[in-house]
């Protein structure tokens, strides 16, 4: 299944892509509403994610992005609301499309996947780490099980922060997949050997070899 994931990758620290900020009408009034409530930064970065997604969404089910609705479904909320935040899904005409999808930033760089058609229940969860945010006190102490712990203190000093990023990566993908983030705490979640959890290669997410990055599915 996880084969049959599709991933897209652009970096969005040296701006954003013209087409991302000119279709700035595509998005839904719930999310504009989100972004007009946030600082420009975070606006401008929510707003390129949104968009980013919206014509994934329709690349992979050849569907104009402008016809789509967000779908988006909480795990609290259900598809109550405004239908623009939890896990993302679209609607076209009023019918949720059959669609699993996940985004994930970092480091200057947006990953987004997804899988079409995906089949009952199916659901996925996608995200990327730089290791230079993961370096600093404590980050063992209340991210990592002991056994992850160990292993990462197994590697050459310089590469620890690279394994780290990738234990988090991992970490952040499942919990995204099963739809608790992190109310569940990541220490509680051992991600050494998850069954449908794995490393994604730059070469399959177009990403720069330094990001670390994960996939679930399940």
């Amino acid at each position: 299944m996880s084969s049959d994931v599709v991933f897209r990758a652009f970096p969005v620290a040296s701006g954003f892509p013209e087409t991302a900020v000119g279709d700035a009408g595509l998005l839904d009034a719930a999310e504009e509403r989100r972004a007009t409530a946030m600082e420009p930064g975070a606006a401008l970065r929510f707003r390129a994610g949104r968009l980013a997604l919206r014509r994934f969404a329709g690349q992979l089910l050849d569907v104009p992005a402008v016809e789509l609705a967000a779908a988006y479904a909480c795990p609290q909320c259900g598809t109550e609301g405004d239908r623009a935040h939890g896990r993302p899904g679209y609607a076209l005409n009023g019918t949720q499309l059959p669609l699993s999808l996940s985004l994930a930033r970092a480091g200057g760089w947006i990953l987004m996947a997804g899988l079409a058609h995906p089949g009952p229940g199916v659901r996925l969860g996608v995200d990327l780490e730089d290791p230079a945010a993961v370096g600093f006190p404590g980050f063992d102490a209340t991210t990592l099980t002991a056994a992850e712990a160990a292993k990462v203190v197994q590697q050459p000093v310089g590469l620890r922060d690279a394994a780290r990023a990738r234990l988090w990566a991992r970490k952040e993908a499942w919990l995204k997949m099963t739809g608790s983030g992190l109310r569940t705490p990541p220490a509680a979640v051992d991600v050494l050997s998850l069954p449908g959890l794995r490393d994604i290669a730059p070469e399959e997410s177009g990403l720069p070899r330094h990001f670390a990055a994960a996939l679930a599915v399940c």
